[in-house]
Order: structure tokens, then C-alpha cells, then sequence
């Protein structure tokens, strides 16, 4: 009698065990680019189980373009990605029905890097010079509002999509709009390539949210329970981020090993205050980005924030 009762009991907790991994809602999250430390709370929420307790199970996947996860997010291919605000809300005035509903880094990481022997100094000395930019539709819409800005006039735009290092070393473009001042900056240091950069926000164009998290209109109405408890999660794991630094850094460059520790610890610590203690998205700072985004010809139609905000971590 004892022996079956401990076999009716296994095959009990097997059944249990099997039912509680498949009450799991799957979500399919798309990464604005290749996985890195700027990533780093999503993995963090995956891998130390902040998802699973909270009923979610999340796929991570990475783009083949950098305009991919906007276009996948409008269609519904994708549940969740990331994206950038400018991209955002350059999406919005064209009447893509994409909603914004949790920020992931909460200032630009964006800059204008250039190669330090250049000669370059100053944005004006950009003037006639070959502009690289990562993400076609915004990138190269936010240079020409930085040119607009500081007075350069005349330039060639070419679209160098991941190959950042390259086309610099090689000379391809003089200058490169869209790389990170925690991420590239690091990587062609560490390659032995001294740069220079305009960080964004200090020349003219406004604070904004680089990074944040979307959704297409219909899944912010259908997913609203799943969204509120993934914000709830991206926001735990980056209090544990700061609770636990080495820990968590650890559990990314285990996940991911072929990133370089060199480069992924570096950058990490030039982006820890950067990740967003607070989820929630500033509707009037994001209206500000998107006025100045109409001033300067970013956007070429009115974008009312308030419209294009669904505060996931506030639904109930």
C-alpha cells in the first residue's frame, strides 16, 4: 500500500508539475539589435525566474534588420519588442497603430561618433563630410534635425545598418549617427581605434527614452494583463540589477557567451544608472520630443503622446 501511494503521489506532482509549465503565457519579445548589455534586465527577468513566477514565458529573438521589430510589432507578428523613442514616435505620425507602454533606458544613448585623427571637432566641421547612420527612417531623419540644429548644410547620407566599426576604420563614412556612447564607443577603444562623439542631447535635440518597450494597439487591449505583469518584471529585475550588479552581469555573459566580457562589463557599467528604476513613460516628456520631431521636419504629422502611451505597469 505505502509503495503505491508514493507512485500515485510522483505521477501526481509529475501531472502538476507538467500543468503549471504549460499555464505559462509564451510571449515572443523582439530586441531592437543584437543581444548586449544594454538588454541586460530582459535576460535578468528571464534567467533568475522574475517571469516565470509572475506566469510568463519569454522567447527572445533578435531582428535580421534594424527596422524589422517596428514593422513585426505593427503586424502582430511579434507580441512585444523594443524599439526607440524617436522611431516610435516617427512610426505614430505616419498612423503605424503601434502603443508604448514600458521604457527600458531612460536617456539617449545615441551619439554622432567619428574616428579621434579626423579632424573633426566640432559638428560643423561635419559640413560636406559622408554620414553613416544604423536604423533607416529614423537615424537619418535624427541627423539631418542635429544638422538642422548646428548649421550643416551639405552632407551624403549612407545607410550602414550594424557595420558600424568597419565602415569608420575603413573610411567609408566620416561619421556614424546612431551609436552608443556606452557600447561603441567601448568596442573601438578596446580594438585600439580612438573616437570622438556629440552625444545627442547635448546638441540640440531633446532628453528622450532610448529604449522602450511596444506593442501593436491591438495587443495593448487584448495582452493587458501579460503587458502589466512584463513591466512589472523588467522593473524587479532592474532592482536587482542594482542590488546585485556582479551577480547579474554574470548571468547575461553566462546566457550569452559569445559576447566579449571585456566589452559587455565595461558597457555595463556605463549604462547602470541608466536602466529605468520606473517603467512608467512621461507622456508630457515624450510630447516635447515629438513637438521639437514636427519643428525640425522629423515627423511630418502631429503626434498627441497621450494617445500613443499605455502605461502597462498601471493596468488593471
Amino acid at each position: 500500500m505505502k509503495k503505491t501511494t508514493l507512485v500515485i503521489f510522483t505521477v501526481l506532482v509529475v501531472i502538476v508539475s507538467a500543468n503549471s509549465a504549460t499555464c505559462l503565457e509564451r510571449l515572443d519579445l523582439m530586441l531592437d539589435w543584437f543581444p548586449n548589455i544594454d538588454h541586460l534586465p530582459v535576460y535578468v527577468a528571464r534567467d533568475k525566474g522574475i517571469f516565470e513566477e509572475k506566469g510568463l514565458k519569454i522567447n527572445i529573438l533578435s531582428p535580421s534588420e534594424t527596422s524589422d521589430p517596428i514593422k513585426l510589432a505593427a503586424t502582430e507578428k511579434i507580441d512585444i519588442t523594443i524599439a526607440y523613442e524617436p522611431q516610435v514616435i516617427i512610426a505614430a505620425s505616419k498612423g503605424i497603430p503601434l502603443t508604448a507602454g514600458a521604457r527600458l533606458i531612460r536617456h539617449p544613448l545615441s551619439t554622432l561618433l567619428y574616428m579621434k585623427d579626423s579632424g573633426i571637432e566640432k559638428p560643423s566641421d561635419l559640413e560636406g563630410k559622408i554620414i553613416g547612420y544604423t536604423v533607416p527612417g529614423m537615424m537619418d531623419l535624427l541627423f539631418k534635425a542635429f544638422a538642422q540644429k548646428n548649421g550643416i548644410e551639405k552632407f551624403k547620407m549612407v545607410n550602414v545598418g550594424f557595420s558600424i566599426v568597419p565602415s569608420l576604420v575603413s573610411g567609408k563614412v566620416d561619421a556614424v549617427m546612431g551609436p552608443y556612447k556606452n557600447y561603441e564607443t567601448v568596442a573601438m577603444e578596446l580594438e585600439g581605434y580612438p573616437t570622438g562623439f556629440f552625444p545627442v542631447e547635448e546638441w540640440g535635440i531633446p532628453d528622450y527614452d532610448e529604449l522602450v518597450f511596444i506593442t501593436s494597439r491591438e495587443n495593448s487591449k487584448k495582452m493587458r494583463k501579460e503587458l502589466e505583469l512584463f513591466a512589472l518584471s523588467i522593473e524587479q529585475a532592474v532592482h536587482l540589477i542594482h542590488e546585485k550588479p556582479g551577480t547579474c552581469l554574470d548571468t547575461f555573459l553566462r546566457k550569452i557567451p559569445e559576447r566579449s566580457r571585456e566589452l559587455e562589463s565595461k558597457a555595463f557599467y556605463r549604462t547602470l544608472d541608466l536602466y529605468a528604476s520606473d517603467v512608467r513613460i512621461d507622456p508630457e516628456k515624450w510630447q516635447k520630443f515629438a513637438d521639437f520631431s514636427l519643428n525640425t521636419g522629423l515627423i511630418e504629422e502631429h503626434v498627441d503622446t497621450k494617445k500613443l502611451i499605455s502605461n502597462w505597469r498601471d493596468m488593471k
